[in-house]
């Protein structure tokens, strides 16, 4: 099982190229934890104030999108391409949690076929509690020429 905990090898190794990160993705600060190849992303975010309820918790939404882009990643890693669409995406919040701490959010595929990808994950804080859980269907476009 080969394991990934930095971007650059992934580069070095031709896995992936060196490319900009979309808006959606900085405005969240991703940070690359672990990649295993052909099983499961890592990804963490900071629970920064901006993203705090008035609960000083991280809203909802902000929990969905770090998911949304770690779930985007995978697929990119196991399919070499960004012709891709999110059908559905269903989170699921156990927890809060709280300004200056971490969300780890880990995904995996459960199946692929010629057009879907069903994928699941689990987000956690720094103590290692599950905060949310998600689920996802992912569209796969055609590549041929039309």
């Amino acid at each position: 099982m080969l394991i990934y905990r930095d971007v650059e090898s992934m580069f070095a190794d031709g896995l992936v190229e060196p490319r900009e990160s979309p808006p959606c993705v900085e405005i969240m600060q991703r940070e690359f934890v672990e990649y295993v190849v052909g099983g499961s992303l890592t990804c963490a975010y900071p629970a920064l104030s901006i993203y705090s309820n008035p609960r000083q918790s991280m809203q909802g939404g902000f929990i969905c999108a770090a998911f949304d882009n770690t779930f985007g990643m995978l697929v990119y890693l196991v399919t070499r391409s960004l012709d891709m669409a999110t059908v559905d995406l269903d989170c699921n919040y156990h927890k809060p949690i709280f300004e200056n701490d971490k969300l780890e959010v880990t995904v995996s595929v459960k199946s692929q076929g010629k057009t879907i990808i069903h994928m699941i994950g689990e987000a956690r804080n720094r103590e290692k509690e599950l905060i949310a859980s998600a689920t996802t269907n992912i569209y796969l476009f055609d590549k041929k020429p039309r």
